[in-house]
């Protein structure tokens, strides 16, 4: 294989939003498969918020890249070359494969996993990858989602909390509020995916029109944001309420450590509970959970969108819409 291995390394730790000093593009020839050995290429980058988390040098549920390391990330590829009978020339699999053209996969390690018939790379990636499952035990395990609950969800029109709203509505949710930035998508969580009402954070004030939809309180209220929608979220919660922590992603891009939720004592008054999560404790339940979603799919009951970016060279572009809005749905990078 005389074809180059384009990778996007890690060349500075950024400050805010990445930027041009942040990744370097570094050429390097493509490996060469060994026996047990396949070569894969890169064909879809899975672009989710927790790429820039491990950009920082802080400790978290895995390491941090270090700098002059591939930036890490899952995908999807094509094997190309096999030197293994677990993986067949033309194939398509899934798993972490770094934001390069090319990587290798160790049949013994069985670190990707080959895509099942049927299932295309954005739905491997997307709503039956890692963003379905971590909406669907966000909403069912941890949420503890229950028949006649009103449910919140910030980050509403994005990947995860746009799965996160709908499974809470199939699970028997009364009320499904979701949070998104601007009329346009607002209107897509309500026209297309089925929630009750939509909250402009752009342009409505969050906490008056939290008390307006929700008079009762919030039952659950799923959390991508962090930040001053985490409060007012905090400020209205029910009776029994419970948080769910997914994500902050309000303050991913500020140096520092985030600053507490102020309304945090809410939670004893109100005997509520908050809890965090990590989508790699439930590995072992996936093949279930991915069942019952793809009954869901083929029966019109969720849906899913992908924003697509064209180049492996715009990856950090593709990173920063998470942060700015610029994305509906799942963000895929393609090479």
């Amino acid at each position: 294989m005389s074809e180059a291995n384009r990778r996007l390394i890690l060349a500075k730790r950024p400050s805010g939003l990445v930027d041009d000093e942040t990744v370097r593009l570094e050429p390097e020839a493509a490996p060469v498969p060994a026996d047990g050995e396949a070569l894969v290429k890169v064909r879809y980058l899975s672009i989710d918020p927790t790429i820039r988390t491990w950009m920082d040098d802080v400790p978290s549920y895995l390491p941090p890249i270090q700098i002059g390391e591939v930036v890490r990330s899952g995908g999807v590829g094509e094997v190309i070359e096999s030197r293994t009978d677990a993986y067949q020339p033309g194939q398509l699999v899934f798993g972490m494969t770094g934001w390069q053209d090319y990587v290798l996969v160790d049949a013994g390690e069985r670190t990707m996993q080959v895509l099942p018939e049927g299932v295309s790379p954005g739905m491997a990636i997307g709503i039956l990858g890692v963003t379905g499952m971590t909406a669907y035990f966000g909403i069912t395990d941890v949420g503890r989602v229950a028949e006649g609950d009103v449910v919140v969800v910030s980050g509403a029109a994005g990947a995860t909390g746009s799965a996160a709203g709908q499974i809470a509505k199939i699970k028997g949710a009364k009320k499904v509020v979701g949070i998104a930035g601007g009329p346009q998508k607002c209107a897509y969580i309500v026209d297309e995916l089925g929630f009750d009402e939509a909250i402009d954070y752009k342009n409505e004030d969050v906490a008056a029109r939290l008390r307006e939809a929700c008079p009762d309180g919030i039952d659950l209220y799923f959390d991508n944001v962090g930040g001053s929608i985490l409060n007012d979220c905090l400020a209205n919660i029910a009776q029994r309420g419970r948080v769910v922590l997914c994500g902050a992603i309000s303050t991913y891009n500020e140096d520092g450590p985030p600053p507490g939720p102020s309304n945090y004592l809410n939670l004893l008054v109100r005997r509520g509970r908050m809890e965090g999560f990590i989508i790699i404790d439930y590995l072992d339940r996936f093949p279930a959970a991915q069942l019952e979603m793809a009954g869901w799919i083929a029966k019109g009951k969720i849906k899913s969108s992908e924003h697509i970016v064209e180049g492996l060279e715009k990856a950090p572009e593709a990173l920063n819409l998470l942060f700015s809005g610029g994305n509906t749905g799942k963000v895929i990078v393609a090479l």
